[in-house]
């Protein structure tokens, strides 16, 4: 398997295509402070980052957290919604999940968050793909590539960086 944070030339090959045809989407951010530090922020307190106002599946009001092998979303009123289930978790350095929030599990993708000392803080490096487990993979994956980079900018104000 090769490093996720690779700068070599390999990082100059073509990324892997889905047996769809679509490239998986690949975001990298740096936040302050240690790699333990982001993991935790990333995965202990999504719910005081995430944008559940604009997307989650019960709206502002609900509590996104990391529980055991689940991402599980929990509206006010008790109801729950599983986003992915966890199926490598390897802290402080990456998870891997399938991701299917606000729909079932048959039409799951997949995720891939890992972190990386680098000078100045922490890079955090999302490779979300599988999407031919979508049921419309063209459309999931526009969606997600116009939404992951405002979901990692509010990461990364939460973990302390005001950003260019």
């Amino acid at each position: 398997m090769s490093n996720l944070f690779s700068h070599s030339s390999d990082s100059d090959k073509e990324q892997p295509v889905d047996s769809d045809g679509l490239e998986p989407l690949i975001f990298t951010v740096v936040v302050p402070g240690p790699v333990s530090q982001a993991f935790v922020g990333f995965t202990d307190h999504t719910h005081l980052w995430w944008p559940l106002d604009l997307k989650s599946v019960y709206g502002s009001g609900s509590y996104v957290e990391f529980e055991e092998n689940l991402i599980v979303e929990t509206a006010d009123d008790g109801r729950t919604a599983i986003w992915g289930s966890i199926d490598d978790w390897q802290p402080p350095l990456s998870f891997h999940a399938t991701w299917h929030p606000g729909s079932t599990a048959l039409w799951s993708t997949e995720l891939r968050v890992a972190f990386l000392g680098v000078d100045g803080g922490t890079e955090v490096r999302l490779v979300h793909n599988g999407w031919q487990g979508a049921e419309d993979p063209a459309s999931t994956r526009a969606d997600y590539q116009a939404g992951w980079p405002d979901v990692l900018a509010r990461f990364v104000r939460f973990m302390g960086h005001a950003g260019d």
